[in-house]
């Protein structure tokens, strides 16, 4: 009854912090619209799903911390699953922001579903990134 108390709390607690983060993004594009300045939205955009899969991590970190073993990261799933994770989230940010023409970028961009796929990209480093802390067993 505990743990379902625990992570009945959690769901209730991420629910809540991605209501805000989109409502938080609506009010960026009202602003985008008057001011035209598409920065904060677009930082906002790629930070904001790194940060939802953080989250998605974070309950079971918790409960793995509780446990006060010796930890360390996992380096091998970081690099080939979260570096190219990261380059995908941060790609559409890193092309507009600086205008340098990367990898695969006007692929991506121009996709329909670029949005999707760099939303998702994004969730998987967040998450990777926070299952990659182990503890030695």
């Amino acid at each position: 009854m505990k743990r379902f108390l625990y992570n009945l709390g959690c769901t209730v607690v991420i629910g809540f912090l991605l209501y805000f983060g989109l409502m938080y993004k609506v009010d960026l594009k009202e602003v985008v619209d008057m001011t035209y300045n598409m920065k904060p939205l677009i930082i906002f955009s790629t930070i904001y799903p790194i940060i939802i899969g953080l989250l998605l991590r974070l309950p079971k970190l918790f409960l793995e911390i509780k446990e006060r073993k010796h930890w360390t990261f996992n380096w091998t799933k970081v690099i080939p699953i979260g570096l190219p994770a990261l380059y995908i989230a941060l790609l559409p940010s890193l092309v507009f922001l600086t205008g340098i023409k990367f990898l695969f970028a006007k692929e991506l961009i121009f996709l329909d579903s670029s949005s999707v796929i760099t939303t998702t990209a994004g969730i998987v480093f967040g998450y990777v990134l926070l299952d990659s802390v182990k503890s030695n067993r």
